[in-house]
């Protein structure tokens, strides 16, 4: 067996442990940074989820209830809010699906529809430069041919904007639709991109 000179064996100078105590350190010290980016990254992340889903819902266009304003297809954020006035878009929840219209009266309001689909709100006339085509109350509420109601205390009475394809607060199975079930107030569209803008 081959005897080993430990006098022979070269000793590290301290300049040399220096320089690697250095380099170990400079190693550890990109691992901590990015650890900590990524810890960054993730906080930042849930955060942006968190106000998308709870206050700045994105929800998509189903049908064409709202056209012209809204298209089916289009890509819609609403922002969640207690402050909704006539004339607001709103999304809101009806059963196990969502749908979106507008706020046509609030809560004292006395909404009246008459035979042609013409909407008097608090006995004056409604002026609906957005409504598309008009539909007589009684095509989608009932056998009435005309229609009132007096909106109840935290509910809206909400209409599609082509009223003839619309299914809304005239018919009963909707009717008047309270806060509770808001999701929130169109805000922005996202999509299509020619369309991108605010949404009224």
């Amino acid at each position: 067996m081959k005897n080993i000179d430990l006098a022979s064996i070269q000793r590290p100078t301290a300049a040399q442990l220096e320089i690697e105590i250095l380099r170990v350190r400079r190693r550890r010290d990109i691992r901590k940074s990015i650890i900590s980016t990524l810890c960054v990254l993730v906080v930042i992340s849930a955060a942006v989820f968190l106000v998308l889903t709870l206050w700045l819902p994105v929800l998509q266009v189903q049908r064409s209830s709202m056209s012209p304003t809204l298209s089916d297809g289009e890509v819609i954020v609403f922002v969640t809010t207690a402050k909704i006035e006539r004339g607001d878009i709103i999304a809101f929840y009806q059963g196990n699906q969502v749908l979106v219209k507008r706020v046509v009266a609030v809560y004292g309001d006395l909404v009246e529809i008459d035979e042609y689909g013409e909407v008097t709100l608090n006995g004056s006339l409604l002026d609906e430069p957005y409504v598309s085509s008009y539909s007589s109350a009684g095509s989608v509420h009932g056998d009435d041919k005309e229609f009132s109601v007096l909106v109840s205390e935290n509910s809206f009475f909400v209409l599609g904007d082509h009223r003839q394809t619309s299914i809304d607060s005239r018919n009963s199975e909707i009717g008047l639709v309270h806060s509770d079930r808001v999701i929130g107030r169109a805000l922005f569209r996202l999509w299509p991109p020619d369309k991108i803008g605010s949404v009224r």
